[in-house]
């Protein structure tokens, strides 16, 4: 088994690539060991000492680290990866779906104007962020502001606030009158 591994703009995380499926549908965010009972994948890797978040794409893992050297933490993520695949057992324990956040806001006026962002963020601006190793996903829209939470890579990169101004909330504004700004939450 070949696991590729590709850098993110955030140099805190690492994205791998196993070659196959990680999760059929939906994605998972890991923010802590606590976090990681759904998940023996990601128990096995919040155990290699470093490793502060786990993300998990379509067939993609992202692994967020602290101050330790990637040089020392990367062997022994490939293994882990590998082995996981490699015994045949699910990635999620059973029972574990797609990780969801808590509810989206808006006002029932807005329901038009928030199916357009929807479709627009998962058609053009979500792909675009997979490529990166993280995933955005809307949570709200109120009084012309725009809502979303950011995840995986994207999670405290030092280039998602330009990601936000520049890329998606022009695309939004452009697209959306209705938009005048683009806020993480």
């Amino acid at each position: 088994m070949f696991i590729q591994t590709e850098a993110t703009p955030n140099p805190a995380t690492l994205k791998f690539l196993p070659g196959r499926v990680v999760l059929p549908e939906g994605t998972y965010d890991f923010r802590s060991s606590a976090d990681a009972g759904a998940s023996p994948l990601a128990g096995k890797l919040f155990q290699i000492p470093g490793v502060e978040a786990v993300f998990f794409g379509h067939d993609f893992i992202t692994v967020t680290k602290n101050d330790t050297d990637w040089q020392h933490m990367k062997p022994a993520i490939l293994g882990a990866i590998m082995e996981q695949f490699m015994s045949g057992q699910p990635v999620m324990a059973s029972g574990g779906g797609e990780d969801t956040e808590d509810g989206e806001f808006f006002d029932d006026d807005d329901s038009e104007t928030v199916t357009v962002i929807k479709d627009l963020l998962e058609t053009r601006v979500r792909p675009a962020v997979a490529q990166d190793g993280g995933d955005i996903t809307f949570k709200g829209f109120r009084d012309g502001i725009v809502y979303l939470s950011m995840r995986g890579a994207c999670a405290g990169c030092p280039s998602s606030t330009a990601t936000l101004q520049h890329g998606i909330q022009n695309l939004l504004r452009h697209f959306v009158p209705e938009v005048e700004e683009v806020r993480p939450i």
